[in-house]
């Protein structure tokens, strides 16, 4: 039996694991880690930016286990259910999140010293605080006009903890927060995860039944990408593909549902340039998710293979890796990661996450049960009125 404080644990620590990983490499293709790494396995992996001019890192470091915002906005979504209690919606997000985000000093680690995590964001998360504060707007209408990508889905697995053995109410929830920051198929994922680790909190999960709960959920592109490209690992997996195999496949089914591939990089002369990168569509879908389910197909979940092979496969690198993380942490516990990984993460990004996931672990209890008890008196209403 793996208690439910292991599983939480599994999904905090993962996402630190996943995102350090994968943050060292983070938008090189597959070819250019390939020929510069030969293949990442380790947290003790020097960024490719480190001998960069600062005009090209932005004062920011990599490597050697520091995280990046992945793990930030997860520490942060943590924070507003250690302090409300219950479960959220968009109103909280522009709320509590948006002051966890912009309003509360903490340890940046990219940037080796304390500040505001929104000083650390991508502008599709400073896009929160854009329409929440500046725009005022109505927060289930916040996400709309925001870039498509995978932003709210990269630290939505604490949605999945509160809702653990009831991916549908993780679905629900994860859609009612996170449009107060996304919306189309960047949305979809994010509900998408949040069911998936909901699953993985199921004593007798089994990969299959992760993925078949992922392409229940899912709507539109993003089922389809899910369908797709598991099916087509499934494949590789009994073929026993090399990863070259393997990456050509992958990448080939996603150019349906996110035709951007390896041009992730912004140039003064995509300026101004049409294309669907990023807009909102109901056939397309983030390429993040759909790989990171492919991943756990193809080495049947187990857990460093898994993630290895996600972040070495290019592009979003860190975000694959939580992904990755996050359902199998839930699905494992704690007792997965080597003891030398937690400790490098702890020390180098100064977060206590044991703490932080025991903290969460108890909150989250608690919310379960007062559904559960929700759930009796439901229960005792129908058996006598019905």
């Amino acid at each position: 039996m793996i208690s439910f404080q292991e599983r939480v644990r599994g999904v905090i620590l993962s996402t630190a694991l996943g995102d350090a990983l994968g943050a060292t490499i983070e938008k090189l293709s597959y070819e250019q880690i390939k020929e510069k790494y030969g293949r990442v396995e380790s947290l003790k992996t020097e960024w490719y930016k480190a001998n960069a001019p600062a005009d090209v890192t932005l004062g920011k470091m990599r490597g050697n286990g520091i995280v990046t915002d992945d793990t930030l906005m997860t520490s942060a979504l943590i924070h507003v259910y250690l302090k409300e209690k219950r479960h959220l919606d968009a109103y909280d997000l522009g709320n509590e999140f948006v002051k966890e985000i912009s309003c509360k000093k903490t340890y940046i680690p990219e940037f080796g010293k304390e500040g505001l995590i929104i000083d650390r964001l991508f502008y599709p998360e400073k896009y929160i605080y854009i329409r929440h504060v500046l725009a005022n707007c109505e927060p289930r209408e916040a996400g709309i006009g925001n870039m498509i990508n995978c932003g709210a889905a990269m630290y939505i697995s604490p949605i999945g903890i509160v809702n653990a053995c009831n991916p549908k109410s993780a679905y629900d929830e994860a859609i009612l927060f996170a449009m107060g920051h996304q919306s189309s198929y960047g949305l979809e994922a994010a509900g998408v995860l949040a069911a998936c680790v909901a699953k993985a909190f199921e004593e007798s999960a089994t990969i299959n039944d992760i993925v078949e709960t992922a392409i229940y959920y899912a709507k539109d592109g993003t089922k389809q990408a899910i369908i797709d490209i598991t099916l087509a690992a499934r494949q590789l997996r009994d073929q026993k593909a090399t990863m070259d195999q393997v990456i050509e496949s992958f990448q080939t089914i996603m150019v349906k549902y996110s035709p951007m591939k390896d041009d992730v990089h912004r140039k003064i002369e995509k300026i101004g340039i049409p294309s669907n990168h990023y807009t909102p569509s109901r056939l397309f879908s983030i390429e993040e998710l759909p790989m990171a389910l492919a991943f756990i197909v193809l080495n049947d979940g187990e857990f460093y293979q898994s993630i290895y092979d996600g972040i070495n496969s290019g592009r979003d690198t860190d975000s694959i890796g939580v992904m990755i993380g996050v359902i199998l942490g839930a699905m494992y516990g704690d007792r997965v990661i080597r003891e030398e990984d937690v400790k490098l993460l702890e020390e180098t990004n100064k977060m206590n996450l044991i703490q932080l996931s025991d903290s969460f672990s108890e909150v989250a209890e608690g919310i379960i049960m007062e559904d559960l008890r929700l759930n009796e008196r439901r229960k005792k209403y129908f058996e006598e009125y019905c």
